[in-house]
């Protein structure tokens, strides 16, 4: 039974929007498309977000919400700061390679989107850099990696990584020996950390 306008709610709103999304893709989705699946009026749907944009942009963030919360658990733990950031950055290419994996259609719709939302990119790598620079200080503080700075330098890990986690090497996520590749880069990064 659909609901209500009663009864919708912003996060129903969201769910039915990905469904449209991976069905019609980014450039043929409309408003109309989301009520029509929620069983309402686009008026209903215009209620929680005031345009197509607003909803675009929120729908975008709770994609890339999911990651970060995935995340924010292993910078929490209270363990070697080393092993956190290698299994962090496991955590963050194995999230990304699901996503373009298991549903490689609403991954292309949401890499169209990403290239329109530039502010909701650059907040979501503002959070994973913060995450990233949690751990480096935690290391940092403990005598585990010898850094001034944590902050540039989880900027430069996360810079040094993109091939696992930028969409655009997403076609990379599946080739022969990347697992390998992927730990000699985070092991030279874990050694240069370390450094004395």
């Amino acid at each position: 039974m659909p609901p209500s306008s009663e009864t919708l709610t912003a996060e129903r709103i969201l769910e039915a929007t990905e469904e449209v999304l991976r069905r019609h893709g980014p450039a043929k989705a409309t408003v109309v498309d989301v009520a029509r699946a929620l069983g309402v009026s686009h008026g209903s749907v215009y209620r929680h977000f005031r345009t197509k944009a607003a909803l675009r942009e929120a729908v975008t963030k709770r994609w890339l919400d999911r990651t970060s919360q995935r995340l924010a658990g292993i910078v929490a733990e209270d363990r070697d700061p080393a092993q956190r950031l290698r299994d962090w950055l496991a955590a963050l290419f194995a999230a990304k390679r699901h996503k373009a994996g298991d549903d490689p259609e609403l991954f292309a719709t949401y890499t169209v989107l990403v290239d329109e939302l530039g502010d909701v990119v650059r907040e979501h790598i503002a959070d994973l850099t913060g995450q990233l620079t949690g751990i480096i200080a935690a290391g940092a503080g403990s005598g585990t990696f010898q850094v001034s700075d944590p902050a540039l330098a989880a900027r430069a890990v996360f810079q040094a990584t993109g091939r696992f986690h930028d969409p655009c090497y997403a076609r990379d996520w599946v080739l022969p020996g990347i697992e390998e590749e992927f730990t000699a880069v985070v092991d030279l990064l874990v050694r240069g950390l370390s450094a004395p």
